[in-house]
């Protein structure tokens, strides 16, 4: 097949996002496909729907492809330009602006349930990014789920050593992701503050929104709690795995993700989560077991969980060691990329009018086999 890939920016951004799509091209490629990536620049909202009206990003659409996907993401410039492309289109949700508690939330269900009405099928990396697709007219039938695998890392840990980590002093704790306010690092370090055992957390991850980052910062300077708190930036894979190596909790209350691949790629160290109880992350994080799912707005939640992990030390290996276990139990990428692979290949013949082969794939869900992920 001959695949196209529309996103913002380019594959090189290293949020989860990005890196599915980057990985999900690389086992196309592997699998024999023609990848074309059609990059179109980093808009704001208002911005990127003036180029939705553009003709010449229209014409930058025009490329000759069987099947094309769209990163979700890019939707205010693509929103004018489902319609009469010389493509299907299959949009990747990771997720949706809609889910989040943003003020003009009903302003962008709107424009992203328009948007989703042009395409040809949704692949989403959740059930509950999936959940939140239908709930905007999306058919369930048109919906895939296919799920980021988390073998950024893939460590050789073994439960001899998260055992003996377990034992460290004092309990260390890992943030990782973008700083903006919607991974939740200002709830975090409200809750070091509440604390009462040795903790230090570092937080990783580049300062998206620098008035936010800024303000995270001091409220640590207002806590007390320069001496337990690093602010580490962005760091390497290789700095980031070592970060990783020497923690023994993962800490992202979001307040929203679609899937949450930061506690996948966590529990590869053997590191249970404290995760948002919003969004995808459930899926990830089985709650007492892997992690401990938190109300990403609660402080005291997450000071609770922490205090618990770090007093109880049998229990934390317990949990980093099931944690692993998860990571193990993980499907990897070429699994995923199988199935949507098997959906593309559904949706570019339904393009070419290969209406009833397509309708022989839809019996068994849009992946075309037996569908561990497929809705239908």
């Amino acid at each position: 097949m001959r695949v196209g890939l529309t996103l913002y920016g380019d594959l090189d951004e290293r949020s989860g996002g990005f890196r599915y799509d980057r990985r999900l091209l690389e086992e196309l490629e592997a699998a024999g496909d023609e990848v074309e990536v059609i990059s179109l620049p980093w808009r704001s909202y208002p911005r990127g729907l003036l180029d939705s009206l553009s003709p010449q990003v229209r014409e930058r659409l025009a490329t000759d492809v069987d099947v094309m996907l769209q990163d979700e993401l890019a939707h205010p410039s693509l929103l004018g330009h489902t319609q009469g492309l010389p493509y299907p289109v299959v949009s990747i949700v990771h997720h949706l602006r809609a889910s989040e508690a943003r003020p003009l939330a009903p302003v962008y269900r709107r424009l992203e349930s328009r948007y989703l009405s042009g395409v040809d099928a949704v692949v989403c990396n959740s059930h509950a990014t999936c959940d939140a697709v239908t709930a905007l007219g999306v058919d369930p039938a048109d919906t895939l789920v296919a799920p980021p695998a988390g073998d950024r890392f893939d460590p050789a840990v073994d439960d001899t050593q998260v055992r003996r980590r377990a034992q460290e002093e004092p309990l260390q704790v890992v943030f990782v992701g973008n700083v903006t306010p919607r991974k939740g690092l200002d709830t975090l370090v409200d809750a070091l503050a509440r604390v009462d055992t040795p903790v230090h957390l570092t937080a990783v991850g580049r300062p998206v929104d620098q008035e936010y980052y800024d303000s995270v910062r001091a409220r640590a300077r207002d806590h007390g709690l320069a001496d337990r708190v690093t602010f580490a930036g962005e760091l390497s894979d290789d700095a980031l795995a070592a970060t990783l190596q020497e923690s023994h909790v993962l800490a992202v209350p979001s307040r929203h993700e679609g899937f949450g691949i930061v506690y996948l790629e966590g529990m590869g160290f053997g590191l249970p989560a404290v995760a948002s109880a919003a969004g995808g992350a459930a899926e990830v994080v089985a709650d007492g077991e892997t992690g401990v799912l938190v109300d990403p707005d609660d402080p005291a939640a997450v000071a609770e969980s922490l205090n618990a992990l770090g007093r109880d030390r049998d229990r934390l290996t317990r949990m980093g060691t099931a944690a692993r276990d998860r990571y193990d139990s993980h499907p990897d990428w070429s699994e995923t990329a199988s199935e949507v692979r098997s959906l593309l290949a559904r949706v570019a013949r339904a393009g070419e009018g290969g209406h009833e082969a397509a309708d022989a794939d839809t019996e068994t869900g849009p992946s075309g086999d037996t569908g561990r992920e497929a809705r239908s």
